[in-house]
């Protein structure tokens, strides 16, 4: 199929490119880097809210797949053309929009950095609390997309929770507007909810308002180092649960510490470990203590809290690194996943506890940390390259991590989506009356199935 027809849109001539170097370019995601095979036909860079209307309106009445791309740090292959098509290159619509500091509120483009948001609301004493830990390297409308959220996600909540009104297009091309920028708002159905986490599959969103916070007056933090992994997921799990007012908890179990040593030259404890920081604006020293108190019950080799510094800039770094410090620990291991489960608070040790088990029973070796303090592990089965039978292997053990979170109550994916890598699992997590209605929800946003096809639906 020839693509002519995007001459006739509102796009200029250098928006578009059939390029070699930019199809590939546009092939893969970060979780795909080193498979990606699917090439879009044609790559095109919108830059307004029109070129996104004219692009999708001519793409649909052609029945042309529109894959929505940006930064590509994506860990599902939400981004990669399965269906080749158009690659829709977001990260040219990346600007700032407004600040209104009295109502809290920045309107973004979907293709900003997210780090650019904190940049500028720091100037105000404000801040966007649910920014991932990519959020240097990714966009707003990948974190929207996949209704993304991060290491403060125990004190503060995901994306969606701070995501107050959508511009966003859809699939034949109508522009709509999704909630509202008063704080809160009963009209009508709640679409903005439909779209936060629909990765691209309902519409493609242009424009975003969002909720920004005051900056904390105290902020305290540091790590905790525990004899083992057991005792370390109890104890956050304890903390959690009775209550401890902590904006970060994040486990690093001793191999994810060891190889972040390696990779980033550190000197950290080979042991298991908890990241902490408590944000307060006054008496952030009981809160502390409270969390102390909790630790006295558990086998705890060191305690370092203190107030906000070098060193705890240097801690969280550390835990910004880490899925690099895994990509580039051996030459001869490969990630195999990255795994994203999350299961009640309550769990969280038994499904630590069944990973080591695993780990041991198999001889692999599975880093594993993320944000504990919402039942969310990050994990990575390690397989060495191009040996199939440890391969198969590992993507049993895999499977087996998946199954057992979704069997204590968890999920797949807490915060990377279900893209093409986690569909498998959806009918497992819901049942198939609920799998169906999304697929008919699908069906009414894109009747044509030109947004993002062959990604969260197993196939039929």
């Amino acid at each position: 199929m020839g693509f002519d027809f995007l001459y006739d849109t509102t796009l200029e001539d250098d928006q578009i490119s059939t390029h070699r170097q930019s199809r590939e370019d546009h092939s893969s995601d970060w979780g795909t880097l080193d498979g990606g095979e699917s090439l879009p036909d044609v790559v095109v860079w919108p830059e307004s809210v029109e070129d996104v209307s004219s692009v999708l309106a001519a793409a649909n009445e052609r029945s042309v797949p529109v894959t929505p791309y940006a930064a590509g740090t994506s860990l599902e292959g939400h981004a990669v053309p399965v269906e080749g098509g158009i690659s829709l290159n977001m990260t040219k619509m990346d600007r700032i929009l407004d600040i209104r500091p009295e109502d809290f509120q920045i309107d973004v483009q979907p293709g900003l950095l997210g780090s650019e948001i904190d940049e500028l609301a720091g100037d105000h004493g404000l801040f966007f609390p649910p920014l991932p830990s990519s959020g240097k390297i990714s966009t707003i409308g990948g974190m929207i997309a996949n209704d993304a959220s991060g290491m403060q996600t125990v004190k503060y909540g995901e994306i969606h929770d701070w995501v107050l009104r959508l511009e966003a297009v859809l699939a034949d091309g109508t522009v709509i507007e999704t909630g509202s920028t008063a704080a809160k708002t009963s009209a009508g159905y709640n679409l903005m909810d439909l779209l936060v986490g629909s990765e691209g599959t309902l519409a493609v969103v242009t424009e975003a308002t969002l909720e920004l916070a005051g900056l904390p007056e105290q902020i305290w933090g540091g790590r905790v180092v525990f004899e083992n992994r057991t005792e370390a997921s109890a104890a956050i799990s304890d903390a959690v649960q009775w209550g401890v007012d902590v904006a970060k908890i994040e486990l690093i179990d001793e191999l994810s510490a060891a190889m972040a040593n390696r990779y980033l030259d550190a000197d950290m404890p080979v042991a298991p470990m908890a990241f902490v920081e408590f944000h307060k604006n006054h008496n952030i020293e009981d809160e502390v203590a409270f969390f102390r108190s909790i630790l006295d019950e558990y086998d705890v080799s060191e305690v370092e809290i203190t107030e906000s510094g070098e060193e705890m800039d240097e801690l969280w770094e550390v835990r910004e690194e880490m899925a690099s410090a895994l990509k580039h620990y051996d030459p001869d291991l490969e990630m195999l996943t990255s795994g994203d489960v999350t299961v009640p608070i309550s769990k969280y040790a038994d499904l630590i506890d069944y990973i080591s088990e695993l780990e041991t029973e198999h001889d692999l070796e599975i880093p594993s940390f993320g944000h504990a303090g919402d039942g969310n592990i990050h994990y990575t089965v390690m397989v060495r390259e191009e040996d199939d039978e440890h391969r198969e292997l590992g993507e049993r053990v895999d499977e087996q991590i998946v199954r057992h979170a979704i069997e204590l109550g968890g999920t797949s994916t807490g915060e990377h989506g279900v893209g093409m890598g986690k569909q498998k699992y959806l009918p497992e997590e819901y049942t198939d009356g609920t799998v169906d209605l999304m697929r008919r929800i699908k069906t009414a946003f894109d009747p044509n199935g030109i947004l993002n096809p062959g990604k969260i639906f197993p196939s039929e």
